[in-house]
């Protein structure tokens, strides 16, 4: 495969002209299914916390998101499920889409407001049917395995105070387990395997995250701030799955830093990441019109890592594949840029929910295979730790059997339109043959200008 560095045109892919909204039924189908997988590992209740940066379980239930405070979901095996409030999440909680009984439980308020006027969380939890004959399963945001824990099941991320009460109800703390896997498991958790309403919510996020970045692409210029550029990703308001990233200089090296007042500088290495619900793109490279402006030391930064790294990447996009053992992509990426510079040490793709990382399937030796529903991040990061900087060129796609990518095409037809006409592209303009079942969301798709000050220059399949 020849890698050439040309010029080519990106295409307006359009923008969503409606918002995908998740019905009341979806989350009662939703509720009807974690009520099933209980079934199956004989547990009476499963207790959902969240907060604002752990959100994901609960939002996923029933449509309730955290803002300044905590929160508790208890689903029983039947009936409503209660929602423990605190005096800030109470009136926000109509909005939820699902039915919910609402308990407003005042230690999950703010410190300083009253706290002293709801029930307290031995009666919230006993109104929910929870006593000592109940076997509970707990969930937040994070499960172990016994390379961690002699007992994975028993380890809890979620607030000890929670965990203490449970404990002391059931009587006996082996019927307190961790509940995670069942929203989150790599093979079959209830967050791996989406409706079509849902992965249209993911590329409604993905449409606005993409473009983001392309704007900043095309318009930023040396001498704005990192954070004037970072105003041309034209951020909405649209719920951020992680912190907006934008940097410049010293601190692109490390990826994670939010936008400052540094100014971009021609010379430098660069890197930047958008994130809402359900899609993110991230872009790195140099801030030079071409390899004459790059420091001494790195004028091969061409050939020696953007075009093998984008060689992996080509490779990536066109093996994932419903049915495919996710180990097959690890050794595919690590076959074409494991040598120890390119330092690739995350798993090479991910699944992406509401949460920007919620597990990968993507290690060495994994049997796993991709399956219809799932959303996944082209997620490939070269940490050379070198002069080199990195290159980055991350984008989500979903897998979807025919039944499915009908079912899309039917009640999302403009999504559908835009899903098209980016396998075209990358096919006809970039040169990446994708499987059927495998849809971009990204409106900038395998779009990779590795010198930023021309974004019109990208890496390209030689045809």
């Amino acid at each position: 495969m020849t890698i050439q560095h040309t010029s080519v045109e990106l295409p307006d892919f359009g923008m969503p002209s409606a918002e995908p909204i998740l019905s009341p039924a979806i989350y009662e189908r939703r509720i009807e299914k974690l009520r099933q997988k209980m079934q199956a590992q004989a547990l009476d209740v499963v207790i959902v916390y969240g907060d604002r940066e752990h959100n994901a379980n609960t939002t996923y239930l029933c449509g309730y998101d955290p803002r300044f405070e905590e929160s508790l979901l208890i689903v029983g095996k039947t009936g409503l499920p209660h929602l423990l409030l605190g005096n800030e999440g109470w009136g926000y909680a109509e909005l939820a889409p699902l039915p919910v009984e609402r308990v407003l439980f005042q230690s999950l308020s703010l410190m300083g407001q009253d706290r002293l006027s709801g029930v307290s969380l031995n009666d919230a939890l006993a109104a929910a049917g929870i006593n000592s004959g109940s076997n509970i399963g707990v969930a937040g945001w994070k499960y172990f395995t016994t390379a961690e824990f002699p007992e994975p099941e028993y380890a809890f991320e979620t607030p000890s105070y929670l965990i203490d009460a449970l404990r002391k109800i059931s009587g006996n703390p082996r019927q307190v387990r961790n509940a995670n896997a069942i929203f989150m498991n790599p093979e079959d958790g209830l967050r791996i395997l989406n409706e079509a309403e849902q992965l249209a919510m993911f590329e409604f996020a993905a449409c606005h995250t993409s473009s983001g970045l392309k704007n900043v692409l095309f318009k930023m210029r040396p001498g704005m701030t990192e954070m004037e550029a970072t105003t041309l990703m034209q951020l909405n308001g649209f719920p951020l799955g992680a912190h907006t990233m934008l940097s410049n200089g010293p601190r692109a090296a490390y990826g994670l830093p939010s936008p400052s007042m540094n100014t971009l500088k021609v010379g430098e290495p660069f890197t930047m990441c958008m994130c809402l619900w359900g899609g993110l793109n991230a872009r790195a490279g140099w801030l030079v019109h071409d390899e004459t402006e790059l420091p001494e030391g790195v004028k091969d930064y061409l050939q020696k890592l953007a075009i093998p790294y984008f060689r992996a990447i080509v490779k990536w996009y066109e093996h994932i594949g419903i049915g495919v053992p996710a180990g097959e992509l690890y050794e595919l990426i690590h076959g074409e840029i494991g040598d120890p510079f390119f330092g690739v040490k995350l798993n090479p793709g991910h699944y992406i929910h509401i949460d920007e990382w919620v597990h990968s399937p993507v290690f060495k030796g994994s049997k796993l295979q991709f399956k219809s529903g799932m959303a996944l991040q082209v997620d490939v990061i070269p940490g050379t730790g070198t002069a080199y900087h990195t290159s980055n060129i991350e984008d989500g796609i979903a897998l979807a059997d025919e039944a499915l990518r009908s079912e899309i095409a039917q009640k999302f037809p403009e999504m559908w339109q835009r899903i098209q006409a980016r396998r075209k592209f990358m096919a006809e303009v970039i040169g990446i043959k994708l499987k059927p079942e495998v849809l971009p969301f990204s409106n900038i798709p395998a779009y990779l200008p590795p010198y930023l000050l021309s974004p019109k220059n990208v890496l390209q399949v030689k045809q």
